[in-house]
């Protein structure tokens, strides 16, 4: 079952339980989905988003509730912070598990290897192998210093 299909039973299944804050979280989902349709369309891509840029979408949620909540326990304002934790588990339920540390290891030398990356130069070419073999299962913020520590 693609990715769509799957938000869009969580959605359905949401409004029969009458979950409103699971069906707030999934409405945000969706319209996202909607809103990169559109952007490709204006690209000339008639064909919507895949499942690889969905998982994109799912992760730049993520990211970006985990920012709010730090700035929101910055400013002592916990109720919303827990607001965003609690989306964030909603987000995650449509996420691949993410790899652990060693696991991260692994996949990095697997793709320096593959690539032949041999000096910084190379980081591009691992990185892309990486992304394109590991969207939505790692943080690419912390895996870039790991590779460029790795090659440098």
């Amino acid at each position: 079952m693609d990715m769509r299909h799957r938000i869009n039973e969580a959605l359905k299944a949401a409004m029969k339980a009458k979950d409103m804050e699971r069906l707030s979280t999934l409405r945000l989902i969706s319209a996202a989905i909607k809103d990169r349709d559109i952007a490709l369309r204006g690209e000339g891509r008639d064909d919507g988003v895949n499942d690889a840029e969905v998982l994109q979408i799912l992760g730049k949620m993520v990211k970006q509730r985990q920012e709010s909540a730090h700035a929101y326990e910055e400013g002592g304002r916990l109720e919303l912070a827990e607001k965003e934790l609690r989306e964030i588990k909603v987000i995650e339920d449509f996420l691949p598990r993410q790899l652990n540390d060693e696991e991260v290891a692994g996949a990095i030398e697997e793709a320096i290897a593959e690539a032949g990356a041999e000096s910084i130069r190379d980081m591009g070419k691992v990185m892309g192998l990486l992304k394109a073999k590991y969207a939505g299962r790692m943080d690419f913020g912390k895996v870039g210093p790991m590779v460029r520590d790795r090659l440098g």
